[in-house]
């Protein structure tokens, strides 16, 4: 029998959750998915909650400090950071796409991924207004766009989720141009 490491169990755990939701999270069908037997889940996470938490922090450095981190190190000025953001986070990744509407549908039924869900999207949406904030942009302003922006963003994983079209490169740049217009 292999042996899996712990990201391993993470990200199999995120592909159960893309395709049946927080219900497919049982240790006992995610160890047959992934080919292993339960001690090997028992080797790395204490129960299922350690595993839901540990999938709750990789979701937020991967979808959130790890772009932000990318995006400030690519670009100088913060419009630019701004566009490189837009297409960063609006590209078409299935996967992500999954991970995304998965957690958000947990989060309904679960306080604690609720909060984190709520300190995430307060956190992208805090990066969108300081960079708005930083390119010139009144607080209030900027505030309400960063929310459009980041509503844009939600609704383009649910859409895409459903089978809808990626928003195109032309789309981003228009939505762009409209996020950063008065500044």
């Amino acid at each position: 029998m292999r042996r899996l490491s712990r990201q391993q169990w993470i990200t199999g755990a995120f592909e159960a959750l893309t395709a049946g939701g927080i219900d497919a999270l049982r240790v006992e069908p995610l160890a047959e998915q992934l080919g292993v037997t339960k001690g090997s889940f028992y080797h790395h996470f204490k129960n299922r909650r350690e595993l839901h938490l540990a999938m709750l922090a990789e979701w937020e450095r991967l979808g959130t400090s790890q772009i932000i981190d990318e995006v400030d190190e690519a670009q100088a000025d913060p419009t630019s950071r701004l566009r490189a953001l837009a297409v960063r986070t609006f590209a078409s990744d299935p996967f992500s796409d999954g991970i995304e509407t998965g957690i958000r549908a947990w989060a309904a039924t679960d306080t604690e991924v609720a909060a984190a869900v709520a300190r995430v999207d307060h956190r992208r949406i805090d990066y969108v207004v300081r960079l708005l904030r930083d390119a010139g942009m009144a607080r209030a302003k900027a505030e309400r766009r960063a929310r459009l922006m980041y509503r844009a963003l939600i609704g383009e994983y649910i859409w895409r989720t459903a089978g809808g079209p990626a928003s195109t490169k032309r789309e981003l740049e228009e939505m762009s141009e409209l996020l950063l217009a008065d500044v």
